[in-house]
């Protein structure tokens, strides 16, 4: 017999609000931290990383100091006694460890680990760099506050854009092991080095600070942070050690050291002194604005009428731009911009998409360039052939954007693989997500076959090749907040594919050139093989001496080596 249904307790509209309340971008993330980068161990510490080198290059080339980073894996022993510390940062005694760190009635450790069983593997990160360091009033926020930055309004190219990357890395760190996030920083010689410990409240998204105090730091100046997380230590493809190798490419101006797990240095030095071009804040552009976003403007605007916000808050809109965009709409000049309703926005923004606008400006970006493209790729890349293309600056959505490409063929690369493809954004590598990413799709659609390459349908080219592709921007539109593949605008797989294109031609070029040289080696090769029989032939012919004959022989085999030489 079934078992009789339980009677449905009827709920009123007063009983649901109830249970209603608010949520906290941190409540949220912590349960969705798989959006951040966080879904498994090794992605985990991979992504800690990440965020943390970002961070430090950011910096020091905002500071205008060539970087020089250390970044350290150490196996990370969990606390035998201690105490746990719950999401406010608050230490309580742990009752159930004992006096003499004996098992509580639960059956469980101080740190919630089962006797027994087997503990996760447990790793102390830790990431410095000779930056400017950060001010004392800030280091809390930055590490303990998700959605706290500098960069998010500001449209330039740098690699953090929401403010959310380290401080999620903090969180995910405290969630797993319990421990804050560990914080050295100093902003001059003339100036106190403070340490701070800070974990995240996760309820009201901010920091709670359990030590904040000056401290002796032999760096002038510069930031530590140090991270316990659990985590996974792999090599491969996904590797935090194929992530740094990349990151050495992108950024040439860096000298980084690197330490495993196993304690082993791997040290990558810089190849040149120089820093980037310095990237220049633009204000935004007007194809790339919407109807909400121009209705927004308009209220915060501080311009008296609506010809002034025109040119006062979009870039390469000049007087006769925004009277053309003012006339086509049929608004006044004069007219106040908070008091536009609805339909003038309307027409405003359509007279905007009807006039003949320059492309925003390109100060605003800071590509690698051809020649460190091919630097970054023969200190990483062994081959025979390089070359490197670097696209004029494009657009989408209004956002400035510029594509480059390198390639790295034959040498000691595998002949009988698929080619490497090496993704980046803004110069940080992009591991994850491949098949998803709009620079995947421009490699597959393009056709590798003429270039000399094989390559099946709907596959990467089979050949000893490696395709380095970045995109600059001010915003690279990327498809989660993980920030691990770069979204399929039409515009931007474009230009990725004319930048392939251009690259291939020389490629090919080259491949011609080799086959050709090939076939005219094997052909000298038969000849050398039957220089031997046609001075016997030719003995016998004319009834020569010896000597005569091998004097022949030296002169075909000098000949031949003559023409290998052309």
């Amino acid at each position: 017999m079934a078992a009789p249904q339980k009677k449905r307790i009827e709920k009123n509209a007063q009983t649901m609000a109830a249970k209603q309340r608010e949520i906290s971008i941190s409540e949220f993330f912590t349960k969705n931290r798989h959006l951040l980068g966080f879904d498994s161990p090794a992605k985990a510490l991979l992504t800690t990383i990440k965020e943390a080198v970002d961070n430090s290059l950011d910096a020091c080339e905002e500071a205008g100091i060539t970087p020089v980073l250390e970044v350290e894996i150490r196996p990370d022993k969990p606390m035998n006694l201690g105490v746990e510390l719950s999401n406010q940062g608050e230490a309580a005694a742990a009752e159930s460890a004992g006096k003499n760190g004996k098992n509580g009635k639960n059956g469980k450790t101080a740190n919630g680990a089962k006797p027994g069983a087997k503990n996760e593997e447990r790793y102390k990160l830790i990431i410095e760099d000779n930056g400017p360091g950060i001010v004392k009033a800030q280091i809390p926020k930055i590490f303990g506050k998700l959605l706290y930055g500098s960069k998010f309004h500001s449209l330039k190219q740098s690699r953090g854009q929401q403010g959310i990357g380290i401080s999620a890395a903090g969180m995910y760190g405290q969630l797993t092991t319990g421990q804050p996030v560990t914080i050295y920083s100093r902003t001059g010689k003339n100036h106190p080095a403070h340490r701070f410990q800070v974990m995240l409240d996760m309820k009201k998204n901010e920091p709670n600070i359990l030590t904040g105090d000056e401290t002796i730091w032999e760096k002038d100046h510069g930031t530590r942070i140090e991270i316990h997380l659990t985590g996974s230590y792999k090599r491969g493809q996904h590797s935090v050690d194929n992530y740094l190798e990349q990151t050495a490419i992108a950024n040439p101006h860096l000298h980084l050291t690197y330490r495993n797990p196993k304690g082993e240095a791997i040290i990558y030095p810089n190849s040149t002194n120089d820093l980037p071009p310095e990237a220049v804040e633009i204000k935004p552009h007007p194809y790339g604005v919407e109807l909400g976003i121009l209705a927004r403007m308009l209220k915060e605007t501080k311009s008296r009428n609506i010809n002034a916000f025109l040119k006062d808050e979009f870039c390469r809109v000049g007087p006769k731009t925004a009277e053309q965009i003012l006339t086509g709409a049929g608004l006044p000049p004069r007219k106040n911009p908070k008091r536009l309703v609805r339909d003038d926005i309307q027409k405003l923004l359509d007279s905007i998409a009807e006039t003949k606008i320059a492309s925003p400006p390109t100060d605003c970006l800071s590509p690698i360039g051809e020649d460190l493209v091919m630097a970054g790729l023969k200190s990483g890349v062994e081959a025979e052939f390089y070359t490197s293309v670097t696209r004029p600056a494009s657009v989408y959505r209004g956002n400035p954007f510029q594509i480059e490409i390198g390639l790295a063929y034959g040498g000691k690369l595998p002949g009988d693989e698929l080619a490497k493809v090496m993704r980046f954004a803004n110069r940080v590598p992009l591991l994850y997500q491949a098949s998803g990413c709009a620079v995947h799709k421009a490699v597959l659609t393009s056709n590798w076959r003429s270039y000399g390459l094989q390559q099946s349908r709907g596959a990467l080219p089979t050949g000893p090749l490696v395709i380095l592709i970045h995109m600059a921007s001010v915003w690279v539109p990327f498809t989660s907040e993980s920030k691990e593949a770069v979204a399929h605008y039409p515009e931007i797989i474009k230009e990725m594919k004319l930048a392939l294109q251009e690259a291939g031609r020389r490629l090919g070029k080259h491949i011609r050139r080799q086959a050709r040289e090939k076939d005219a080696l094997k052909k000298q090769d038969y000849i050398q093989k039957y220089i031997p029989h046609i001075g016997e032939a030719l003995q016998e012919i004319l009834a020569i001496s010896d000597a005569e004959k091998e004097e022949v022989i030296t002169t075909l085999t000098d000949t031949l080596e003559r023409s290998r030489k052309l």
